[in-house]
């Protein structure tokens, strides 16, 4: 693990700025969501090459975390077959909420569990970590812009 050594010191990493931080939580969301195992190592892995904030992207990758795994396999098995334009299947989403509880499992079994399903979950996962991705990122940018300005008008606010 030495090699990682050189490309941790790089202060670029660990700058709290608009871009960097913004840049950091789009790419956590997005594996949060696309990716059910080893989403925190991707993520970190893909903060390096996009020089955003690791720390950030490390942490927002728990936007989907064993208590919220079960929701949000659900919704996007039930958004995959609408965009499939398959009949829903109530017994086959209850089965994958009840799958997805069971954390316990090994990850091999879990991949094979996972694959059981199919196409719709793997587009409806594909496509929350896209909009989820891309509305964490456009949302970071708006919120830390809108307190910049609020300072700024409270600070004019005090002269």
């Amino acid at each position: 693990m030495r090699w990682l050594g050189p490309l941790l010191e790089r202060a670029w990493l660990w700058q709290f700025n608009r871009r960097r931080v913004a840049a950091g939580i789009g790419i956590g969301v997005f594996f949060g969501f696309l990716i059910p195992v080893m989403q925190i190592a991707l993520s970190a892995v893909f903060a390096l090459l996009l020089r955003a904030n690791l720390p950030v992207a490390v942490v927002s990758t728990l936007v989907s975390n064993p208590f919220t795994y079960a929701p949000i396999f659900v919704a996007a098995y039930h958004v995959g077959q609408a965009l499939l334009g398959e009949a829903p299947d109530e017994a086959q989403a209850a089965a994958l909420g009840a799958q997805a509880e069971q954390l316990d499992m090994l990850a091999d079994s879990w991949w094979e569990r996972f694959a059981a399903i199919g196409k719709p979950l793997m587009l409806g996962l594909s496509v929350f970590a896209v909009i989820g991705g891309v509305s964490a990122y456009a949302g970071t940018l708006l919120l830390w812009r809108l307190v910049v300005v609020l300072k700024r008008r409270r600070r004019t606010r005090r002269r």
